[in-house]
């Protein structure tokens, strides 16, 4: 067969992996080791037709897809007949509707930042229809102690949730409501239509791990929920097939790539990057610091039933092995630094541990890190982003200390929700994302948790994730065991008091409860969310 001009043979395969997330798209190349041997990446260009609607466009979006796909194997200098397998990660609930024979988009994908719905979520979660069903089901689990039950009575509607915003195209465009009652209209998140589009139309599917991230579907059974349907009048005939995480959901049609390469892993992204981090075991935790973060507690094959707003994941499903995962978000991490950042509190993000270490505190002040309200465990959509404590003694480099804090806080506040909730001894926590760089904001997370953290070597945890169960399904790995050796950890953070030193009074005791009164000051500030 002769070798490439990098030394590879032909007969050497490896597996493609692709991450679309809300600003890039990006691919990779993995070889047997897991290592990648080419990338390629694509900006991801979001619409504001209106104030308050985020959209992306479906085939920039497309396009964007094929170029990094052919950039990344032409940057490892291989072929595509090389590529054994493709797997996908995409961000969740983010969708679209089309028309099932022509494959023409009836509208932009509306993203999950996008808050056209937010009046519609208003109304319906002041409803009595709502209170009713609130009501309902709050008897049915008296009587029937079923914890589905509980879950639902519970439920409220969010605009990051596909439900309400699917209602409003339903509702506001006359062509989709036409091609539903004609029986031509497909609905898809991003991953669907990528599958409907890499088939040439022959596949509509999704998997468990988007499907249960879009509030239209019940995780407790398994299938797409008949009853929020029904209550949304929203068609069950428009939504795709749900497969299994590692299934072989079709082949990219050989006009798109040269060649037709099986699709073997379609993945929301945070349940990928929980898969990328081997967090295979119950117990075993993920912080994604980003844009926000994304805490997730592996909860084995039982959903968790959350009072303080964790959100009941399907982790994945391969072969007939569910996983689920209880996750916590807050919204304002990467976007706090790079807020801090356009106010020229510092020029470069790297600066900003040198910033924080070089005072001893941050002279009494605070920051409350919730420009999209607060997230689990206080859910107000109302609080407002705050500095607290502000004196003449009061530098720039206290401020920039204050704010890394409160990602340290936040991330405390997610982990003790989690711990009291699922009630499930912790067994590792491994963190990823763009902000885990910062080794300030790392260190300090240890020190309030009490544990260690481990950092991965490479953080795009999502894109692995994609490719670990791709090749899973193709026997290019064998099994979890395998994969978990393959993983290569940058650094261990260790809590530099034990917990019994931190119940004695720890300095930062008194700091977090001071953070903690300025976050109820910060709470119920706008008379709208």
């Amino acid at each position: 067969m002769g070798t490439q001009r990098n030394g590879f043979s032909k007969r050497e395969t490896f597996i493609l992996s692709v991450d679309v997330g809300t600003t890039s798209i990006r691919c990779h190349v993995y070889d047997k080791s897991a290592s990648i041997r080419g990338s390629c990446s694509a900006k991801v260009s979001l619409l504001y037709p209106q104030p308050g609607w985020v959209e992306i466009d479906p085939e920039d979006l497309w396009k964007g897809f094929v170029t990094v796909v052919k950039g990344a194997v032409q940057d490892a200098g291989l072929q595509m007949c090389q590529m054994e397998s493709l797997g996908i990660s995409t961000q969740r609930a983010t969708f679209m509707t089309w028309d099932r024979n022509t494959g023409k988009p009836f509208h932009n994908f509306i993203t999950w930042q996008d808050l056209r719905a937010a009046e519609l979520v208003r109304s319906w979660n002041g409803s009595c229809t709502m209170k009713t069903v609130h009501g309902v089901m709050k008897m049915l689990h008296f009587l029937t102690r079923q914890k589905r039950f509980l879950a639902a009575s519970l439920v409220v509607f969010t605009t990051q949730h596909v439900s309400l915003r699917l209602v409003w195209a339903l509702n506001n465009i006359p062509q989709l409501r036409q091609a539903v009652e004609d029986g031509s209209c497909y609905f898809g998140t991003i991953d669907t239509w990528l599958l409907y589009k890499l088939t040439k139309g022959l596949v509509h599917a999704t998997d468990y791990s988007n499907a249960s991230a879009t509030a239209i579907f019940d995780s407790y059974q398994m299938c797409w929920s008949g009853f929020v349907c029904s209550l949304l009048s929203i068609p069950l005939s428009i939504l795709p097939r749900v497969q299994n995480t590692s299934h072989k959901f079709g082949t990219c049609d050989p006009s798109i790539f040269g060649v037709p390469i099986p699709i073997m892993s379609v993945m929301a992204d945070q349940q990928a990057a929980m898969f990328g981090e081997c967090c295979f075991d119950i117990g075993d935790v993920k912080i994604t610091m980003g844009t926000g973060t994304f805490m997730d507690i592996n909860t084995g094959n039982k959903p968790h039933t959350s009072v303080a707003g964790l959100y009941p994941l399907v982790g994945w499903k391969i072969g007939a092995d569910v996983v689920y995962l209880a996750e916590g978000n807050a919204a304002g991490t990467g976007a706090a630094i790079k807020w801090a950042q356009d106010l020229e509190l510092f020029s470069d993000v790297t600066e900003t541990e040198a910033i924080a270490t070089s005072v001893d505190d941050s002279d009494g002040v605070y920051f409350v890190p919730s420009f999209s309200g607060l997230q689990a465990p206080l859910n107000d959509p109302k609080a407002c982003a705050s500095l607290m404590g502000l004196k003449p003694s009061t530098s720039k480099r206290h401020l920039v200390r204050a704010i890394l804090e409160s990602i340290a806080f936040r991330n405390k506040q997610l982990f003790e929700v989690m711990l009291r909730e699922t009630r499930i001894p912790i067994t590792k926590i491994r963190a990823d994302g763009g902000v885990c760089t910062n080794n300030f904001i790392m260190q300090l997370t240890a020190d309030l948790l009490g544990r260690k953290i481990e950092r991965p070597s490479h953080f795009d945890m999502s894109c692995l994730g994609a490719a670990f169960v791709a090749g899973l399904g193709t026997g290019y790995w064998r099994n979890q065991e395998e994969l978990k050796k393959l993983l290569t950890t940058d650094q261990h953070f260790l809590p530099r008091r034990s917990k019994a030193d931190w119940d004695k009074g720890s300095p930062y005791r008194g700091v977090l409860q001071s953070w903690e009164r300025a976050l109820q000051r910060s709470m119920h500030w706008y008379s709208q969310p």
